[in-house]
Formats: C-alpha cells, sequence, structure tokens
C-alpha cells in the first residue's frame, strides 16, 4: 500500500528553496529508506560539485611539509617550533623539491618561477609568504589580502573573468569567505556608508540565487526591489536572456543598483554579448551614477566569457567563489573585486555633510584619515564591525590555498583541467535530457552546471493553453518537487523560489553521476505524463467534472489552486 503523501503545498510555499529542500530531502531518504531495492535517493537540490581539483591540494600538502621544516629550523623542541625566516626560503625551497615527486611538487616548482619570471615576485617575499601563511602564525597583514596573493589571484582573474583583456587600471581585491560572505559584506557596507538607504530600490537580475532576493527583505535593508527578468522565450523554451525593454528599468534613476548572477542560477546561461552591449550604453549615456555586482562563480564553465566588471569596471563589484570549479565549497574561498576608480567612492565623497561626519566617526579610530578609506577597505572593517578591523582578514591557510588554486589555473597552458570540469558538465546535461527524451539544444553561452526546467512553458508548447490552464487551476507548482521526493527519492529546487518560473524545477548537475541524471530525467517525464493523462481523463469526462485533481505525481490528493503563484517571499 502506497505511503499517504503530504500534500499542503501551500503551507511550504514562504519558505526558500533552500529551507524547503530539507524537507524534500527528509521525504526523499523516507521513501527511498522503504524502497531501497528499486529507488535510489537522488539529491540534485544543491550545487555542491562531487570532484575536486587534486594538483593543487597536492601542493599545499608538500607545502605544508616544507613550512613545518622551516619552522624546526628556527626552533626545534618536543611539540614546538619557531616562527618561519624569510632569508634564503627560495633557495631552501627549491632544494627540498629537488627531493619531492608528484604533481604537487611540480607545481610548486613551476610556481615559483612563474612568480619570480612572469610576475616579478621577490622569491623570498613570494615564498615567505606562502610558508607563514600555511603555517598561519600571524594575523593577516595586509587585512584585505595578502599582497602577493592579491597579485596572482588578480591575474586568475584576468584569465577567467575577463577572457585574457582586463580593462585598464588596478583592481582592489577583499579575500572573503566564500562569494556568501562576500554577499554579506557587500550589503552591509554599502548601507553603513549611506550608499544605499533603507527603502530605496534595487533590480535583480531574475530568476537569481535566492539569498539575492531575501537579503533586501530584511529590516536592515527594506530595499524594494525590481525584477529585471530573464524573459525571452524562442520556440517555446526559455532562453534565459533579457529583453531590451527588461534592461531598459535599469534606466529609471529609482533604481540605484543592480545585483546579477552571471551565468545565471537557477537558469546557468551567461548573459549574451548584445545584452551586455546595451548596459554598457546604457549605464554610460543615462545611468553613469549606477551600481552594478555581478556575481560571476560558474563563469569558467562558459567559453571565452568575459564579466560586466571587464565591461564596466568603474560601476561594478565582482564577487567571485572558487568553491564550484575546484570543488572547494567546504574551504570558503572567494574575492571581492573593486577597480581603484569607481562610483562607490565618488557616492561616499559626495554624500551631505552630516553623513559625511558620522562616517568619519565610524571610522576614525583606524586611521588619521578616515574620510579618504576606499570603500573596499571599508568593507574588510565593516566585516569586524570597525573595532576589530585590527584582526580582520581570511585566514591565511585559506589565502595560500587560494593562491595555489590560482597558480594552477595560470599554469594550464592548455586550459586541460577546466576541460575536463566542462566536459562532465556536459555529459550530465546530455544524459538528463536523454532521460526527458528531449533533445538538446546547442547553446554556446550555457554553463550547464544547472538546468531549469519549466514544464509549465513544455506544456504549452506541447499540448496548448487549455492544458496549461487546468495544470494551473488543479494543481500547485510545488507539487512537482514534493512528488519528487515522496515518489521517486529526488530532491530538486523549485524554481519559484528564485523568482523564476513558477512551475520550474532546478536540477544540479553539479553533484550526482551521470546515469543518475538519466533516472532523474525519466522521474520528471513521468511525473509530466501522468498529468498529461489527468488532463486528457479530464477532457473525456466533460466539462462539468469538478473533481480536483491527483498531485502532479500521482498519489494523493491536492484542492484547486486557482493561478499559479511565483512563491515570492
Amino acid at each position: 500500500m502506497a505511503r499517504p503523501l503530504e500534500t499542503d503545498a501551500n503551507k511550504y510555499s514562504a519558505l526558500s528553496p533552500f529551507q524547503l529542500k530539507d524537507n524534500l530531502i527528509h521525504w526523499a531518504r523516507d521513501y527511498s529508506h522503504h524502497k531501497a531495492a528499486t529507488h535510489q535517493f537522488l539529491d540534485a537540490g544543491r550545487g555542491n560539485p562531487n570532484w575536486i581539483a587534486t594538483t593543487p591540494r597536492e601542493a599545499f600538502f608538500v607545502l605544508g611539509q616544507f613550512a613545518l621544516a622551516e619552522s624546526k629550523r628556527v626552533w626545534d623542541e618536543p611539540d614546538l617550533g619557531g616562527m618561519p625566516h624569510e632569508d634564503g626560503c627560495a633557495d631552501r625551497l627549491r632544494a627540498f623539491l629537488k627531493e619531492a615527486t608528484g604533481p604537487g611538487a611540480d607545481l610548486l616548482g613551476r610556481a615559483l618561477h612563474y612568480a619570480e619570471e612572469k610576475l616579478g615576485l621577490p622569491p623570498d617575499d613570494f615564498v615567505h609568504e606562502l610558508v607563514d601563511g600555511i603555517v598561519g602564525d600571524n594575523y593577516p597583514v595586509p587585512d584585505r589580502m595578502l599582497e602577493h596573493a592579491e597579485i596572482v589571484v588578480g591575474k586568475y582573474l584576468e584569465k577567467t573573468m575577463y577572457a585574457g583583456r582586463p580593462p585598464a587600471g588596478k583592481f582592489d581585491l577583499f579575500a572573503v569567505e566564500g562569494g556568501t560572505a562576500a554577499m554579506c559584506y557587500v550589503f552591509k557596507s554599502l548601507v553603513a556608508n549611506r550608499v544605499l538607504k533603507r527603502g530605496d530600490t534595487i533590480a535583480l537580475g531574475t530568476p537569481i540565487f535566492s539569498p539575492y532576493i531575501e537579503m533586501p527583505k530584511l529590516e536592515e535593508f527594506s530595499f524594494e526591489t525590481v525584477n529585471v527578468e530573464q524573459s525571452e522565450m524562442s520556440g517555446g523554451r526559455h532562453v534565459w536572456q533579457y529583453p531590451d525593454a527588461e534592461i531598459a528599468k535599469l534606466e529609471n534613476p529609482r533604481v540605484k543598483a543592480f545585483f546579477v548572477v552571471n551565468p545565471s542560477n537557477p537558469a546557468s546561461v551567461a548573459i549574451r554579448q548584445e545584452s551586455l552591449d546595451r548596459i554598457v550604453d546604457l549605464v554610460r549615456k543615462k545611468r553613469p551614477d549606477l551600481i552594478l555586482l555581478t556575481d560571476d562563480v560558474y563563469g569558467t564553465f562558459v567559453d571565452g566569457f568575459r564579466s560586466l566588471a571587464a565591461e564596466l569596471p568603474h560601476n561594478t563589484i565582482l564577487v567571485y567563489s572558487f568553491s564550484k570549479y575546484f570543488g572547494c565549497t567546504g574551504w570558503r574561498l572567494g574575492v571581492v573585486s573593486l577597480h581603484e576608480h569607481n562610483v562607490i567612492d565618488e557616492a561616499i565623497a559626495k554624500l551631505p555633510e552630516a553623513d559625511r561626519q558620522r562616517l568619519h566617526e565610524r571610522y576614525h579610530e583606524m586611521t588619521l584619515d578616515p574620510d579618504n578609506v576606499k570603500f573596499i577597505d571599508r568593507m574588510v572593517a565593516d566585516s569586524r564591525d570597525v573595532a576589530l578591523n585590527h584582526t580582520a582578514g581570511l585566514s591565511l591557510p585559506q589565502q595560500v590555498q587560494m593562491t595555489l588554486f590560482s597558480l594552477f589555473a595560470l599554469l594550464d597552458a592548455k586550459d586541460e583541467y577546466q576541460t575536463r570540469c566542462r566536459g562532465i558538465i556536459q555529459r550530465r546535461y546530455q544524459a538528463l535530457f536523454e532521460g526527458l527524451g528531449v533533445p538538446v539544444v546547442d547553446d554556446p553561452l550555457r554553463a550547464g552546471y544547472y538546468a531549469d526546467l519549466d514544464l509549465e512553458a513544455w506544456g504549452r508548447h506541447t499540448f496548448g493553453e487549455e492544458f496549461t490552464k487546468y495544470v494551473e487551476t488543479n494543481h500547485d507548482p510545488l507539487e512537482i518537487v514534493m512528488a519528487l521526493a515522496q515518489r521517486y527519492g529526488t530532491v530538486l529546487l523549485n524554481g519559484g523560489g528564485f523568482e523564476g518560473p513558477p512551475w520550474a524545477a532546478r536540477v544540479s548537475l553539479a553533484n550526482l553521476d551521470e546515469d543518475e541524471y538519466r533516472k532523474i530525467g525519466r522521474n520528471l517525464r513521468e511525473i509530466a505524463d501522468a498529468a498529461v493523462e489527468r488532463w486528457r481523463q479530464h477532457q473525456a469526462s466533460g466539462p462539468g467534472d469538478a473533481t480536483p485533481g491527483n498531485d502532479v505525481g500521482g498519489g494523493g490528493k491536492t484542492k484547486a489552486k486557482g493561478k499559479a503563484r511565483r512563491h515570492r517571499r
């Protein structure tokens, strides 16, 4: 006998998709436990990759062994060492590496050569920064980011975010605890510095990573939001691009900032060049004061990707996380990048006298010249509530691993690692659509890290408007992900939670094996086919039949919900 389903989708509609996920996992595990012989628990709800970059990690551990030897060289007692010395440490590392073997040791040797010959870094300075950093015996100095780490990571961003064509000028970097910390620091400091005020209007490029939707609603921000929607369609499917009319919303002077994830999440498609050009033209001619934030964590999965920060460096805050590409979500590695000449510093300088005086008082105990502290350095101070600025900064071992990840990518002349990662994602994407029985449409802008599958758009294109109206009248959008969990042991996230199409489901292509995505595709297809069959039965029974439909997965009853909601928070 089938176990009863949780069918009251309405009571879960206010939850963030990442909070709803906990319920979905519980239902899916429970179902798979009872059906262990025939059904597998499949969690494609989270974007944590199931691969890791091994060589830069191996380099980290080899470096750690050398660093301990350097410590014991200074002071060696049982369980106790000293702080490594700088003089001659590069030559000692070279000698150490002659005896070491493996990809990690090879990377360290090539990295030292690259830093000295290509970047012009003094070898002892560079090696000592790595050694002192990996043992973690000091506070971060400078607190925003270690000097040589900032240079190396800056070169990595030039290669991966700017397509090897960085704009003129210098970018300042702030090493942070992953992209999520970057979001928190940016929001907090924009408000603390009166650049954005409570009640101001910001634009969001939707669908978008749900915290960008939820954070503006918090009491300390209370922003009004305008959705700039990726609503363009072609051949009955979403192409996840911004029509010109949506971009035109940014002309409104009430809109103080535009936050975008590029390539997008959940749609996982990069903004096309024509739209980037339109944004550039709009900002330069009509909105030179507009603040842009671009979160580009998935950029490495798109060939030739070039960030909005490269197109409009004067206006743009770039947020980048190493987590997805290198399989290091647990390391918590990210950076905030801001051009040395930017509209935020200009906006702070133009604040009314009363606001500037309050900011002078906020930062005056950390510097003799608080009025001229750059915004990115204010972020560092704000990250520790200013009073603890002297102990701010990302932990040094984290910065060392970030540096080694960057060097690994910079020294990969043929981008072999990148090719492997993209191939993994592309094969899984293909397998998902094989399970769905739907051909894959080529799109060079597709990152493919996620797939956002809109069953409503598919139904309208395949069966017409009558089918769509029937489903919207008799079902709730959350029933898709609830039925997948409760009837198939499969976890996906609801697209409506990202301010996207309400009948969509986000599939992460990062964290399961290839054949498991075929199973997920088949599971989704069965749900869609069940909805179609129920609609046909309804048609055959005549318009007078007002019996509520079963849930879209087949099973318990659900009340008619009326027009589909987007599940906005």
